[in-house]
């Protein structure tokens, strides 16, 4: 790992002609786009480079990214471990309704952890392309972005001083709750969207029931498997927003579970130790525009996206190649054509993301809302999936990402 050496004159300014804010699946892939170009870079994040590579999040990636990634020497050991799915399988009414999306359009997902490829991508971008990292940095701020000699600063962890970083652009990859994202407060539009519903998100020390992902669309509440591997299964059961996951013990999740994902010649669910559980509010947030100055969002820090479609991390990714490409053009070429145009571009894909996570949840929750229209519609939409080759095929491109164009 190559670290920008800790400063003990607290009054020395570094230079760096990018400073990224934050070490995510984002804010990596940024950096490494922009080492392989030879553009160097300052990634600085608050937590441990241990905490960032055990931190378990989404795991279900979209062929478009996985081919980006390829192209940009990142998905080695990606193609190599992580797991192909090809079908999921809604169940309602009481029965089965397997969804071949490969056999209808040739494409499919891959399952990896964002952990693991969030360890990919700090080897590559710290130990492989030589990348400047400041992990445990403390108290970030941002400086002048609007005029031409931005910088950050940040407290080093091992001296407690304060460090300047002067450069000519930032990437805002922190998150919800960053400082890049709080920078903008009061000068972005940001539109929010509440579904008024949670998630119990679970971790199960268990085998996946089928190979396959299961979407349980039950009028007590939607329920949901997500194979991780042969040894351990993610689980959401639909709660209510702000739940306790007190009030879930060990024996009420596995007695829900059996009953939203049961169906007719179903195989019974295999239970085991519950190693993770939390509830997750369901809502969106987009942030217009993504671009201040010389601050350019990526990722959570310009939206969220809820985990109903799988698509936070898909979005963060596109964001990364769309910046990271960007960037080189300007600070190599002189050509800032890709950073003018970066947040309407990005922002087409972001809606559409967006639109499609409304479309699916109403297609998940309508029929527990309670309202017996509401029920009936979500009903019609699951039925149209299995009657109509064209409602098929226009939701396999959405479910895999695969438009030619946002």
């Amino acid at each position: 790992m190559t670290e920008t050496p800790a400063s003990h004159n607290s009054r020395a300014t570094q230079r760096f002609p990018v400073v990224v804010v934050g070490a995510g699946p984002a804010g990596l892939t940024v950096g490494c786009v922009l080492r392989a170009a030879g553009v160097d870079c300052l990634v600085l994040e608050s937590e441990s480079r241990e905490f960032v590579e055990r931190r378990p999040r989404a795991g279900v990636i979209e062929e478009p990214v996985v081919r980006g990634l390829e192209r940009r020497g990142l998905a080695g050991t990606l193609l190599e471990r992580a797991r192909r799915d090809t079908a999921c399988e809604f169940r309602f009414d009481g029965g089965r309704h397997p969804f071949g999306y490969h056999e209808l359009t040739g494409h499919h997902h891959w399952v990896y952890p964002q952990q693991f490829l969030v360890t990919d991508l700090v080897r590559e971008y710290a130990d492989m392309r030589g990348g400047a990292v400041r992990f445990g940095v403390r108290d970030v701020r941002l400086h002048d972005l609007d005029g031409d000699r931005p910088s950050v600063s940040y407290v080093c962890p091992e001296s407690g001083r304060r460090e300047a970083v002067a450069c000519d652009f930032v990437a805002g990859c922190d998150g919800a709750r960053g400082v890049t994202r709080a920078a903008v407060a009061g000068r972005a539009r940001v539109s929010r969207h509440d579904y008024g519903i949670g998630w119990l998100a679970l971790l199960a020390e268990a085998p996946p029931s089928a190979d396959r992902v299961l979407f349980g669309c039950h009028p007590d509440g939607f329920a949901g498997q997500m194979p991780r591997s042969p040894e351990v299964t993610r689980y959401y059961l639909q709660c209510p927003p702000g739940d306790d996951p007190g009030n879930w013990p060990h024996d009420r999740v596995w007695a829900e579970l059996h009953r939203r994902l049961g169906a007719a010649g179903a195989e019974p669910l295999t239970g085991g130790p519950l190693i993770e559980k939390r509830v997750l509010d369901m809502h969106d947030y987009v942030t217009e525009p993504m671009s201040f100055g010389r601050l350019h969002l990526a990722g959570d820090a310009a939206h969220l996206v809820a985990p109903i479609a799988a698509k936070g991390l898909n979005l963060a990714v596109h964001d990364a190649f769309a910046l990271g490409d960007a960037l080189v053009d300007r600070l190599l070429r002189g050509d800032g054509t890709g950073l003018a145009g970066y947040s309407a571009s990005r922002l087409r894909q972001v809606w559409d993301y967006q639109e499609f996570s409304q479309w699916l949840s109403e297609l998940y929750h309508g029929g527990a809302s309670g309202n017996p229209f509401r029920a009936g519609t979500a009903l019609a939409r699951l039925r149209r999936l299995f009657s109509s080759p064209a409602t098929a095929a226009a939701f396999a491109e959405r479910y895999l990402g695969t438009a030619a164009r946002y």
